[in-house]
């Protein structure tokens, strides 16, 4: 085994002093293997070992070496809440003297203040964009870490991922590539594309055992044990679990019922079995601080009792206290969508997956993967803190439970296959590829073509015909010239990271309206495949009168099921821009107040692209729609536009400034401060008059 120590041969004492003082002594048997491979020799390594058996700190090794020699990591991860995780563990560096910088938010940004530090971490859909962008930095990289590099395999997430690595891997031919992941069942396959040598063990530093939980008895291969029975398989394991001092993950296939859990068992656990009293009241109020919508009012319920649900439909502060809690012990079970699985640093000493069949649209009710089921089950077992760790399946009967046994317990993951060859994913990409100077010709992409993995599986002519139809898309738009060049109005689109049909959507309607309101830009950009629509439920029978009330403000539309899609996210926008409360707005369209931030978060990028587009082509509709851009970022009237530019200031304290009489910044400035203090508070007010001094509070205006 290798010591922290016997690591001063490759990186300097302090890094090995770093990890002393956390505790590290020698390495585990995954990571001595990656060092012995050369990982601290800039060799390429697949690393393809459980959760929590000490992949990151090998990127960190590599990171910190190329660090402290002047060079540059980029660390890409799935997603923002990841990306943040990781910059502030990356922050404890900065005792040696290296910066971790964070790419995040805006797509049309460059980002060349980043090129100061020496460890960047950026989710994949930003390290793009920065490509298509022209960011010089990303053209220096000794290091790329790509964590959870099974995505590959996504529909969503894979081709971008794949297009990122393909591109990178070109502008730097001597880095080094580091793939992170616990479940790559052809893992010689991903390490050949990416030239890398591959470490792959099963090793955990805290047992794992699978099983399956039917009628109170935990079924593992070849052994069978009980646990005390109630009748009800859920509260038990949760209550057996609680008296071991133990802390549980939840998975669910859905929101409905990742709330109905947390709910039912809070409910158990403050009947006194389980409960958490003092800390569980104090981190409800800072779950009701957040807001007072349905959710957050459920959220707090459960987080009274110890428990919390945990989805994308919470707001980010929400999500933070829950994970939070979990780490510090306040909460002790969390019932989530599998959102959770994919990459935080929450483990637990058991795992339950409740549901192993998720809804799929036409597909109805299907089977999850077993490399899903893998990544939740990889959760259960707290290095240090447990003795092992259990992850249970549930069935309802003898059958199910030896087929579920058989399938995800004993079963093989699945290969991961490119998803490139979807259209959607060739028109956004092939276009990036040309504007950004990847291929300038039509050997020059089918070159580029063939170093993707799509290619390294398969051979590449299979995407030939697909490549022409979008091509023919791409050229009959306006966004190429025939002979593969890129147009400036190409070249604006891949920048703005937008699909090229959503610039077409976009541009045609912009041309064909004649009569232009905020509504008709609402719906414009919800007809997008960029933007996610709402569900349309069976309650939701006034979107078809919204629509006939409303039908000369509309774009047109085809398909009837798509446009009651797009109405109702487009009221929505429209409520949030007329500053209904947040409440309100959820309750209205039965949706998470993330969900609410999401969707105007997106409709925001979208807008300013609009903008940008007709600015570009001179459309008519520039300054309008850049003003509306404006409204939904602040959920806000055009009347507090010019309120909204003082920091500290959003659409609720300035329609009370607007209702004082303080309709503009000029009127403002002749205020008192006591007079502001009355309406915003004495230390806002401060912070206002400061700004409106140009003084150090914010700004000068």
């Amino acid at each position: 085994m290798i010591e922290i120590e016997d690591l001063t041969s490759w990186i300097p004492r302090e890094v090995a002093e770093l990890y002393k003082k956390e505790g590290i002594r020698e390495l585990y048997p995954p990571q001595s293997e990656a060092i012995e491979r050369g990982l601290l020799e800039g060799k390429s390594l697949l690393v393809s070992v459980p959760t929590a058996a000490g992949k990151t700190m090998l990127a960190e090794l590599a990171m910190l070496k190329a660090a402290l020699s002047g060079k540059r990591s980029l660390y890409i991860v799935p997603l923002r809440a990841l990306a943040s995780e990781k910059q502030a563990a990356f922050s404890r560096f900065s005792d040696l003297g290296i910066r971790v910088g964070l790419s995040s938010g805006d797509m049309e940004r460059r980002d060349e203040y980043l090129g100061r530090n020496q460890i960047i971490v950026a989710t994949s859909e930003k390290a793009d964009s920065l490509i298509r962008n022209g960011a010089r930095w990303i053209r220096d990289l000794s290091v790329l870490v790509v964590d959870e590099i099974h995505l590959l395999d996504s529909p969503n997430r894979g081709p971008t991922l794949e297009m990122t690595i393909t591109k990178l891997m070109s502008l730097n031919p001597g880095m080094q590539v580091l793939g992170l992941s616990a479940t790559v069942a052809n893992a010689r396959e991903v390490a050949s594309w990416l030239g890398a040598d591959l470490v792959e063990s099963r090793w955990r530093p805290v047992e794992l055992k699978e099983g399956v939980i039917c009628d109170g008895v935990l079924h593992f291969p070849g052994e069978t044990a009980s646990i005390p029975s109630r009748r009800d398989d859920l509260v038990d394991l949760a209550l057996d679990t609680m008296n071991q001092k133990g802390q549980m993950l939840i998975f669910e296939s859905s929101r409905r019922n990742a709330e109905a859990t947390a709910s039912k068992l809070a409910k158990t656990f403050s009947k006194g079995e389980g409960g958490l009293g003092r800390d569980g009241s104090r981190l409800s109020e800072k779950v009701l601080a957040t807001g007072e919508s349905e959710t957050a009012r459920k959220l707090a319920e459960c987080v009274r009792g110890g428990v919390a649900f945990h989805h994308a439909g919470l707001l980010p502060e929400q999500r933070a206290i829950v994970e939070r809690g979990f780490r510090s012990g306040d909460i002790r079970v969390i019932a989530s969508t599998p959102t959770l699985a994919a990459g935080l640093n929450l483990p637990a000493r058991r795992v339950l997956i409740r549901s192993y069949r998720r809804y799929e649209g036409a597909r109805g009710m299907v089977a999850i993967p077993v490399m899903e089921y893998r990544q939740m089950a990889g959760r259960a077992g707290r290095p240090g803190l447990d003795p092992r760790g259990e992850a249970f399946l549930m069935a309802k009967s003898d059958a199910e439970t030896r087929d579920l046994l058989e399938h995800y317990v004993q079963g093989e993951p699945e290969e991961i296959f490119s998803k490139l060859a979807m259209e959607p994913a060739l028109r956004t990409h092939l276009l990036s590829t040309m504007a950004t100077g990847f291929a300038k010709s039509a050997e020059e992409l089918q070159k580029f073509v063939a170093s993707t993995f799509y290619a390294h599986q398969q051979d590449s002519w299979h995407l030939d015909a697909t490549i022409e139809k979008v091509l023919d898309f791409l050229i009959e738009s306006g966004m190429i010239d025939p002979d593969l060049r890129p147009t400036p109005l190409g070249e604006l689109v891949s920048r703005l990271y937008i699909d090229p049909l959503t610039a077409r959507i976009v541009v045609d309607n912009l041309r064909a309206k004649e009569k232009i309101t905020d509504l008709t830009l609402l719906h414009l950009i919800t007809m997008t495949p960029d933007m996610d629509t709402l569900y349309v439920q069976a309650s939701d029978g006034w979107i078809e009168e919204f629509i006939h009330q409303h039908y000369g403000e509309l774009c047109f539309e085809e398909n009837f099921d798509w446009m009651m899609r797009e109405a109702k996210t487009a009221a929505l926008l429209l409520d949030w821009i007329s500053e209904e409360e947040e409440e309100r707005i959820a309750d209205r369209f039965r949706v998470g107040p993330g969900d609410i931030r999401r969707v105007a978060e997106t409709a925001e990028w979208l807008m300013h692209s609009a903008g940008r587009l007709s600015e570009h082509l001179e459309l008519g509709s520039t300054f309008k729609i850049y003003q509306l851009e404006k409204r939904i970022h602040y959920g806000a009237g055009p009347d507090l536009l010019g309120l909204l530019d003082l920091k500290g200031v959003g659409r609720v304290r300035a329609r009370k400034l607007h209702r004082a009489g303080y309709t503009s910044l000029d009127k403002l400035r002749g205020a008192k401060l006591s007079d502001l203090a009355e309406i915003l508070g004495p230390r806002i007010a401060e912070k206002v008059f400061e700004q409106l001094r140009g003084g150090g509070g914010g700004e000068p205006l």
